[in-house]
């Protein structure tokens, strides 16, 4: 026989496009349009609807970007069409391939009433089935004109400020129209079958008995009258769609999904309209198909639904009480989980645990991250203490250099807490149910002969959308056919039940799951990431002098206002915002809420701190810090001891010294640091012929994905920033004396002040930036052999190679850190601390003395031009401090220190701690009154040096118990870390553990005659 596979192929292309999909609809009718600009913001449904009409046909342009238009179709049903079902076509001018990326609508019935969402592959309205003849069709839509953001270069579009007016689309087809549902249903068998059999070897015999079949089907068709035929067509398609699959097939639990970034090519303003519409549609769909289960993450969108869209929410509320429309993750936004400090990292669990407690009475076990940009150590423990079990996530597939190995696997955090974890194979949160996409799966999944079940998010994503009829009907043909995976609807928690039984020892991963891609949004707009920094302190401070003042003064705690900012952070923490990968409209209201949020917790830590000291001025100086700082115990308020003297002298050949009896550094008359010599312990910091303190620039021009990638090849090219413009003497009240030291390069210019503090260089860079796809650092050469060294994570810290001897390894060359990067000898280490930069690099060299410098560079500023194109641009500031004889708990405190607020004005009385941790290894990281209101106190710590740590616990206060509680504050039975000690309590933690302690408040006012009891 001969081969005419392609023959056929070419065949079903052609006839599906040209004659079959466009006999879905073989009838229609003209619809009447009227259009309304709103003239700013989005208005409420009640005015939209309201608003008076300007007739529109189809073909006219419409949609200033950004803009919001609401549109009115009228028509009638022909009488002739009675019985038939009838569908409005409303076509808003949609590129099929940009679904979620340009304009989109809602439609509502004339009373307001939600109907669902439309954009470009689901322009359909159901208005009857059957139909009455001469029925009256009257339907609103709200239409957003969201401009389609150009890749990659340079856009005005990503603000309204700068997008200008001109209208971005044209009306397309606005008809009523018969549905013929059996043509559509022949649609989906042949793109079923075709699609299965081009994913199929050549040789099997299946693939030939599904081509005869469509070729027979394709037979049976009158291309004349595809509608009159397409029964006869589909009775050729019978027995290749009911071949049943094999028993080994692989089973892919799809689960029903829109991934809807919270902010990114859009504002997030944009993103409520973008949930109501995915809800509307997802709702709707639901009560059409009884099998299909969808799923959606993200309390803090379901909360913008709530407040903005009530009408849509209720739909939502309903369709999770039956249990089909299944919240999951536990998280408020789907967080980047590099960047976040330790404490937000545990409130986002916190939050979106609670959201989904409170409104629907549901707790997730399952973590929900497809598209974070890689995962850090630190987060096991922080999922296991929240309650939860489980992970998915998608992208780590993105990465460029290695394969990941495993599908379904146990993630191991730094603390030893092991993640049931699973990659779906599919290698793509946006699932269509193509055969292409099935069959991928199949073949990707690594865990076969072990395990045989994987799962597949299922729907249009990133910019909404969700799940069609046409997904789940092909999913409906594939739950069990020959030469398929097997394709069953799912919940995330059955899917992870599911895998757990079957695979009941996968393979262990341990350490961070870092992605090799997407690196530079470790530095990407400077601005939003210093200012999710400055707010994470704050949020510690509030916290703590509130509940200090509540505990001591019986000050109202402001319960109201830290969740509502909390709410705030923990919002803008979200994957495409905190890594500076958004518009530029999300960044600039980033930055405003960052700055609100700063100024209202100042108020409230002035405020408490006022109180505190007894409404008067005085010596007395908060520490808000875990540890000791210049004799004032932490979470207190004393005198503070001076800090020490420091010297500056001129250099004999040039330059200055800088000398405080600790360390002595020797800087060049070109500002560059020569010499950084510890005192105490005879050592010298920088290598022979080094300079630290050193501005390197990049040029910055990645193959893709401007805002979000750094590729390796910026190494080949370097200018050092050594041409100087003064260097100057100034005095200083804190330490005596600083040196001044300003450059210009390009179109910017930077000044630092250098000053020793205490046995540490301390480092500010102001950077006045305006250069483009350009890439800032600051290095530090270090004299110190070592091949690993420790990155702060959250709660504790990881370590790094520092050498290249395989590809995982090469590939990690720009990497997360929080506050301090530590490199150690034996006996000897030196720390670089930092107040709000995360990226680094760290590289060694053997120099010609056989020594080893290894140097440490942090990452400053960048300059992309996608999607914001005045991405970084203007002012600056950067505070880091170079340590040398560091201990790791020497990283661990100045890394506080450094990014908690000094006072401005010391109060008259002192204030006593809260509690008191003998051992500094066991670090507070928060100190707050019980969510709850029962006026409990809870204390949050963690053990910070990588060992085992025994410590005692005294409260400040009358105490009538205690319990070990999880991040939500509830009691847990666990192993016990801490037991009663008369009026103290005694932990045992285990390295990098992280506890919960939550403490009853007695009525007795001395706190040493009070008993504990234990959890």
């Amino acid at each position: 026989m001969h081969d005419d596979r392609l023959l056929i192929e070419g065949r079903l292309a052609r006839v599906l496009t040209e004659r079959i999909v466009p006999a879905i609809h073989p009838e229609s009718t003209p619809l009447t349009v009227g259009i309304w600009v709103a003239p700013d913001e989005p208005v409420p449904v009640t005015e939209g609807v309201a608003a008076p009409r300007t007739p529109i046909e189809s073909g006219a342009r419409w949609g200033a970007p950004w803009g919001t238009s609401w549109l009115t179709v009228a028509g009638t049903v022909p009488e002739e069409w009675a019985g038939r079902t009838v569908e409005a076509i409303i076509d808003l001018g949609f590129d099929s391939g940009m679904t979620g990326f340009q304009c989109e609508g809602l439609v509502y019935r004339p009373d307001g009433s939600p109907v669902k969402g439309l954009h470009p592959q689901n322009s359909w309205v159901r208005v009857a089935s059957p139909a009455v003849g001469g029925e009256d069709v009257l339907l609103h839509v709200e239409a957003a004109s969201n401009p389609v953001v150009p890749f990659p270069g340079p856009t005005p579009l990503g603000d309204r400020t700068t997008s200008g007016d001109e209208p971005q689309y044209r009306l397309g087809r606005m008809d009523l129209a018969i549905f013929d549902e059996q043509v559509w249903q022949l649609v989906q068998d042949l793109e079923v079958l075709g699609e299965l059999m081009h994913e199929m070897p050549e040789n099997p015999a299946r693939r030939y008995d599904i081509a005869r079949a469509i070729e027979n089907a394709l037979d049976a068709i009158d291309l004349q009258d595809v509608n009159a035929t397409a029964a006869a067509a589909r009775a050729c398609l019978t027995e290749a769609l009911a071949a049943p699959a094999i028993g080994s097939a692989h089973t892919i639990c799809a689960v029903g999904h829109a991934h809807i970034d919270t902010a990114w090519l859009w504002p997030l303003r944009e993103t409520v309209r973008k949930v109501a519409r995915t809800a509307a549609n997802m709702s709707a769909l639901l009560a059409d198909e009884p099998e299909f289960i969808y799923t959606m993450s993200q309390a803090a969108q379901y909360d913008l639904l709530a407040r903005h869209r009530p009408e849509v929410y209720e739909k939502v509320r309903a369709a999770v009480a039956e249990g089909r429309f299944v919240p999951t993750g536990g998280m408020w936004v789907e967080a980047d989980t590099n960047m976040p400090g330790s404490e937000a990292m545990a409130r986002q669990f916190v939050y979106g645990k609670r959201f989904f407690l409170e409104e629907f009475g549901i707790e997730s076990w399952e973590v929900w991250l497809p598209d974070t940009f890689g995962f850090a150590a630190g987060l096991p423990q922080i999922i296991r203490a929240a309650g939860c079990t489980r992970l998915l996530t998608q992208k780590i597939s993105w990465s460029r250099t290695n394969q990941f190995p495993h599908h379904t696997f146990l993630w191991e955090g730094i603390d030893g807490t092991r993640i049931f974890t699973h990659f779906p194979p599919v290698d793509t949160y946006n699932c269509a149910m193509t055969g292409r996409e099935i069959a991928h799966a199949a073949r990707n999944f690594k865990e076969k002969g072990r395990a045989s079940t994987s799962l597949a998010p299922t729907g249009f994503g990133d910019g909404g959308g969700g799940t069609t009829r046409e997904m789940i009907a092909k999913a409906a043909r594939m739950r069990n056919l020959e030469g398929s995976p097997k394709v069953v609807w799912t919940a995330p928690a059955a899917f992870f039940d599911r895998a757990e039984a079957e695979y009941a020892d996968p393979p262990v991963w341990v350490g961070e799951l870092y992605l090799e891609l997407h690196r530079g949004t470790l530095t990407s707009q400077a601005g939003t990431k210093q200012g999710n920094r400055r707010s994470e302190h704050l949020l510690r401070e509030a916290e703590l002098w509130a509940a200090t003042a509540a505990v001591r003064t019986d000050a109202a705690y402001p319960y109201e206002d830290l969740d509502r900012i909390w709410k705030t952070v923990l919002l803008h923490q979200f994957h495409d915002v905190l890594p500076g990968s958004s518009i530029a409209w999300v960044h600039r209201e980033t930055e405003q809420a960052h700055a609100e949020v700063a100024r209202e917790l100042t108020t409230l830590v002035e405020q408490a701190q006022w109180t505190l000291g007894g409404g008067e001025a005085g010596p007395n100086v908060f520490n808000p810090a875990p540890h000791e700082w210049f004799s004032i115990p932490a979470g207190a308020a004393g005198p503070a001891r001076a800090h020490r003297p420091c010297t500056v002298t001129k250099r004999a050949d040039g330059g200055h010294v800088l000398d405080d009896g600790l360390i002595r550094v020797e800087v060049d008359a070109r500002g560059l640091v020569v010499s950084a010599f510890d005192l105490v312990r005879r050592r010298e910091t920088v290598p022979p012929g080094a300079t630290a303190n050193l501005l390197q620039l990049h040029p910055d021009l990645p193959n893709a994905w401007d805002a979000w990638d750094v590729d390796l090849f910026h190494r080949n090219r370097v200018t050092d920033l050594t041409e100087v413009d003064f260097i100057a003497v100034q005095p200083d009240s804190r330490t005596g004396a600083v040196l001044r030291i300003g450059r210009s390069f390009g179109s910017s210019s930077v000044e630092q002040t250098l000053s020793l503090r205490d046995g540490a260089l301390h480092i500010e860079t102001t950077v006045d930036w305006h250069e483009t796809e350009k890439f800032l650092k600051l290095a530090f050469p270090l004299d110190i052999h070592a091949d690993r060294y420790a990155s702060e994570t959250q709660f504790g810290h990881m370590f790094r190679p520092t050498h290249t001897n395989t590809s995982w390894e090469y590939a990690k060359f720009e990497a997360c850190n929080h506050r301090f990067v530590h490199l150690g000898e034996p006996g000897w280490g030196v720390a670089v601390v930092n107040d709000g930069t995360y990226g680094h690099d760290v590289t060694r060299t053997v120099r010609p003395d056989a020594g080893t410098t290894t140097t440490v560079r942090a990452s400053l500023l960048r300059a992309p031009r996608f999607p914001d194109p005045a991405a970084d641009q203007g002012s600056h500031r950067f505070r880091h401090m170079l340590i040398p004889g560091a201990r790791i708990g020497d990283a661990v405190r100045e890394g506080y220190r450094i990014n908690l607020t000094t006072p401005r004005r010391g109060v008259a009385e002192p204030v006593a701690p809260l509690f008191t941790i003998d051992n500094d290894a066991v670090v507070t990281s928060a100190v707050k009154l019980a969510d709850d209101r029962s006026g409990d106190v809870v204390l949050r710590v963690y053990e910070a040096h990588g060992g085992r740590a025994t410590a005692l616990v005294t409260p400040g206060f009358a105490t009538s118990g205690f319990q070990i509680c999880d991040l939500l504050e509830r009691p847990v039975a666990e192993e016990v870390a801490a037991l009663p000690d008369g009026a103290r309590v005694r932990l045992q933690l285990r390295p990098f553990q992280l506890l919960t302690l939550r403490f009853s408040r007695s009525r007795a006012n001395d706190p040493d005659r009070t008993e504990h009891s234990g959890g």
